[in-house]
């Protein structure tokens, strides 16, 4: 069993150390904001990352692969939801302020959090191809619920970490100090991967079509 764990591991921080929305998401909160806002981003990205994983596990993966309708509605609600994200992004940093003038509470930060990766199924196309490469064809629960626990685990330290560099004093002097290139930076980062997955699911479909 434990071969296993710890290749599911390995193949799971290679995906996470690689930059992606959930570090812009967790700069801009917690450097701009607040960490305790950042926290609960992160718990929110968690808890989705866990609901994903567990689906995986139980075959959400073999549905997205044989109704990939649903798969791709998903996308595109996710990008849509990531180009919402980014034009209030934009908008808060056209702002002449130089600090933000509105913070998100610890339940707006957890949704924020929770609705970027939850509406990125993705995630449990991912997770179902590394359990799939890595465990056993006739896993115990056992070996099932620690499989689901490290992917868990690595996500927790993970975006807590980055929420906690994020949140130093330094980084949010310094990132108040360029609040408004750095808002808007982030808006267009967020903004490009909403329209990568809308972009991307649009040419899938017309690759399907006769």
């Amino acid at each position: 069993m434990l071969p296993s764990l710890i290749a599911i591991a390995l193949l799971h921080w290679a995906v996470l150390l690689v930059p992606g929305f959930n570090v812009v998401l967790l700069a801009q909160l917690a450097g701009g904001q607040s960490r305790a806002a950042a926290l609960a981003a992160v718990v929110g990205m968690t808890s989705a990352t866990l609901a994903w994983a567990s689906l995986a596990v139980m075959g959400i993966g073999v549905v997205f692969s044989t109704q990939p309708m649903l798969r791709q509605g998903a996308q595109i609600v996710g990008g849509l939801y990531l180009l919402y994200l980014a034009f209030n992004l934009w908008r808060s940093g056209a702002s002449a302020a130089s600090v933000p003038q509105e913070t998100l509470s610890k339940s707006a930060a957890f949704r924020v959090g929770f609705m970027t990766s939850a509406l990125n199924p993705k995630i449990a196309l991912f997770y179902g191809s590394v359990f799939a490469t890595a465990l056993p064809p006739s896993p115990s629960w056992v070996h099932v619920v620690s499989a689901v626990a490290v992917v868990y685990l690595n996500s927790i330290i993970w975006h807590t970490s980055l929420a906690v560099a994020f949140s130093q004093k330094a980084v949010q002097r310094a990132y108040l100090r360029n609040f408004a290139r750095l808002t808007k930076v982030s808006g267009a980062v967020v903004g490009a991967f909403g329209l990568r997955l809308i972009v991307g699911t649009i040419q899938e479909l017309r690759a399907r079509m006769p």
